[in-house]
């Protein structure tokens, strides 16, 4: 009987009980909508992450190869390669006699020598491009596409070449294999994207509970005025409790029904979202059917939870919603937790210390985000009142007024904007910073230099290429119209590891004498001085070029440069050494490429797992993690923003509704109806731009102690990209757009010819 009554009251309460269900169920649609595609990316993310991983498989013959090591094994060689930075899973298989043993998932059988197997995107990439620039590195004929078992998404580049057994045999780093490993890939930063993809829904979950309590307390006054009265007649508060209850939880239900659709419709589009750099398979993102469950029956009985909440003086009694008692002021003590958070992060970078210990620094970022939406009420009921002294119109002081008495209420409606701000800004804040730093390496002069390292001493890494092998590919790559090389040889008299801790941190200014194993003639260093430069009348220089040949990092390239000092006293000649690497200077992308199809058989002869790639290409495959770490940050903020909307208009509703009575009263004494939309306005916009405001500048408090600790030397101070102040500047304007779709409402209710109240 009373599950019947609460029904009839929301579904058949009049005009304004109809306008309070539509409100709620569109709003928590949307909050929905927004929470199902972050649980779908990340459900994208695990299927793709605990793919069995082909490409981690370990051959077991002694010695890197055996022919015959068994019968059926199969000799594997795996590598990497790169085309305009993108790059190319690369397999070499040979059979053996027998029947393989060893199977490439996706791949209907192993080629043989003169085929090759191709995923579908390299095959477009393949037709799109010259042979000479990427068909030229697979020899033979295309015998077909790869799976999407063996692949992690549309977008991936892989290649199966088949070759002789005599071919790999002599290829460095060559394994024979029994059997393809079948476990996922032990990544590193999976823990870190999944890390991101729990603040995503930490920053997506909050403000959805406090849309869905704001909803669930629209009208509330009124509600609470008319369940008291169902209380004088005779109802108990646990009736009251099961009415209020299925009120609030049937909108939720329409609105989680209602965001399961909407989310159906957008799905296609969240498959091209690029959240690792590549795009994942369009049918695994998609939540599971638990996860669908708990949303349709989670949202609804936190909807029950705060209307309950909402409900708490009429059971305690009838009369309590009557009794109107003013909450006491929030304290100034509220913005000490983030005064200390922002104490504790940036405290030590700017006294010019040690670097910052690891608590320290989560414990300031933790006391920073909770400082944020503690000192919000506080800080909003500061700009009221300064707003109520400083003011002459009556619209921006009645909002003020109304600010000042309830700053608790005002924040309540925005602070999920907060966190998500916060976070936004400092990483818009931090990341072109360290993108500009990458790129600037070196002041910009190595963007357009290929390093191609072929090995130093272990045959694990690699060898370097004999002398007349060496001699061979630097004639033809300085046969290239505007090429400039610089061979990198070896150093057969590299001095031993010392005993006990080095006398210096390696680094310009300390050249310790075991780490200079590297040798290059000052001719040819000329044409690179970022490198540094050498000692007149020294002819050839020893070097340290391990970190600038092998880091992925180019911050921590940059803080080593320039590699040779001037005081270097030099070194003998370079005849008959090996060749390490070769660094190559090519301004024409197209002859890069060509330089690269000519790079590859000498970097598989020499067994090396480093890919040949320009030091843009390098900074490239980190701004890339960067961006996409930039770009879920600012789609957080703006699908917060956009959560925050839908709760300022139900928020805005429910005040209209709930103020009837005195804005009526108000529109008989004279005052225009304008002058009341405006005071909405501002009740509205205030807590919203503060909000964004503290938030804004506590992530720039944030980002610059990053960067100075991360310390940028080549690239000067960046501010966000255009995309941070369109996302945080638009979501706001869009915030507040959504929230004024309430504001005709004020006309309507207190249209002086219906002055009628109970």
């Amino acid at each position: 009987m009373t599950l019947r009554l609460g029904l009839r009251l929301s579904l058949r309460g009049g005009r304004e009980a109809a306008v309070r269900l539509a409100l709620v169920t569109a709003s928590v649609a949307m909050g929905v909508t927004v929470l199902l595609s972050t649980v779908a990316l990340f459900n994208a993310f695990q299927v793709t992450a605990d793919r069995p991983c082909w490409e981690c498989t370990t051959g077991s013959a002694p010695g890197g190869w055996a022919l015959g090591a068994t019968p059926g094994a199969v000799l594997w060689n795996h590598r990497q390669d790169s085309y305009a930075g993108r790059p190319i899973k690369r397999l070499d298989v040979a059979v053996l006699d027998g029947t393989p043993t060893a199977a490439v998932p996706g791949v209907p059988e192993l080629p043989g020598a003169g085929r090759h197997y191709v995923s579908p995107a390299l095959a477009e990439l393949m037709d799109a491009v010259p042979r000479e620039q990427l068909a030229g590195r697979f020899p033979g004929d295309r015998a077909g596409l790869i799976g999407r078992a063996a692949l992690s998404g549309p977008d991936d580049l892989v290649v199966v070449v088949g070759r002789t057994p005599g071919e790999l045999a002599a290829m460095a780093g060559t394994v024979a294999v029994d059997a393809v490993a079948t476990t996922p890939r032990a990544d590193d930063t999976a823990a870190l994207y999944e890390h991101g993809f729990g603040i995503a829904a930490i920053g997506l979950i909050f403000p959805l509970l406090v849309l869905v309590g704001t909803a669930t307390r629209l009208a509330s006054a009124r509600r609470e005025a008319r369940f008291a009265a169902i209380r004088l007649a005779g109802a108990t508060a646990r009736q009251i409790n099961v009415i209020a209850s299925v009120d609030a939880a049937l909108g939720a239900l329409l609105g989680a029904l209602a965001g399961v659709a909407v989310f159906q419709a957008v799905r296609p589009a969240l498959a091209g979202v690029a959240v690792t750099g590549s795009r994942f398979f369009p049918d695994v993102v998609v939540p599971t059917a638990l996860q669908y469950g708990a949303v349709v029956a989670g949202v609804p009985l936190a909807a029950a939870g705060a209307a309950l909440w909402s409900l708490r003086r009429v059971r305690i009694t009838p009369l309590g919603a009557a009794r109107k008692v003013r909450a006491a002021a929030p304290g100034w003590w509220r913005v000490l937790p983030l005064l200390a958070g922002l104490g504790l992060f940036a405290g030590p970078v700017f006294a010019g210390g040690e670097d910052p210990d690891a608590v320290l620094v989560d414990a300031g970022l933790a006391l920073i985000m909770v400082g944020l939406v503690v000192a919000g009420p506080w800080l909003t009921m500061l700009a009221a009142r300064l707003a109520a002294r400083v003011t002459r119109g009556a619209a921006t002081l009645l909002a003020a007024r109304r600010l000042a008495a309830d700053p608790k209420g005002a924040f309540r409606s925005v602070n999920g904007i907060v966190l998500a701000v916060f976070i936004g800004t400092a990483v818009a804040g931090i990341v072109p910073a360290v993108v500009s730093g990458q790129e600037a390496a070196g002041g910009g002069t190595l963007n357009e230099v290929m390093r191609a390292p072929f090995g130093y001493a272990d045959a694990t890494e690699g060898q370097p290429l004999p002398p007349a092998t060496a001699a061979e590919l630097l004639a033809k790559l300085r046969a290239h119209p505007g090429v400039t090389v610089l061979p990198i040889y070896r150093r057969a008299d590299t001095p031993a590891l010392p005993d006990g801790p080095p006398p210096c941190d390696p680094g310009p200014g300390c050249r310790l004498d075991f780490l200079l194993g590297h040798v290059v003639e000052c001719d040819a260093l000329a044409a690179f001085p970022a490198l540094g430069r050498c000692a007149p009348g020294v002819h050839a220089v020893t070097a340290d070029f391990n970190r600038l040949l092998t880091s992925d990092n180019m911050l921590s390239v940059d803080r080593n440069l320039p590699v040779v000092d001037a005081g270097n006293k030099g070194d003998t000649a370079t005849a008959d050494r090996p060749l390490a690497a070769v660094l190559i200077h090519a301004a024409d992308p197209v002859v890069r490429e060509r330089i690269r199809t000519l790079l590859n058989p000498y970097v598989a002869l020499s067994g090396s797992a480093e890919t040949p790639q320009t030091f843009a290409e390098v900074a490239q495959a980190r701004a890339v993690l960067l961006d996409q770490v930039e770009r879920v940050a600012l789609a957080i903020v703006a699908l917060t923003l956009l959560v925050a909307g839908c709760g300022l208009l139900v928020a805005v509703a429910g005040g209209v509704v709930e103020r009837r009575q005195p804005f009526t009263l108000l529109r008989l004494c004279g005052t225009p109806a304008r002058t009341l939309t405006r005071v909405m306005l501002l009740e509205t916009a205030v807590p919203v731009v503060l909000a964004a405001l503290v938030a804004a500048g506590a992530g720039f408090g944030v980002a610059g102690p990053v960067i100075d600790q991360l310390a940028i030397k080549s690239a000067p101070a960046t501010m966000p990209g255009p995309a941070y102040f369109l996302t945080v500047g638009g979501g706001l304007l869009a915030a507040l757009l959504i929230a004024l779709a309430g504001l005709p409402l004020l006309k309507r209710v207190t249209t002086p010819d219906n002055a009628r109240f109970e």
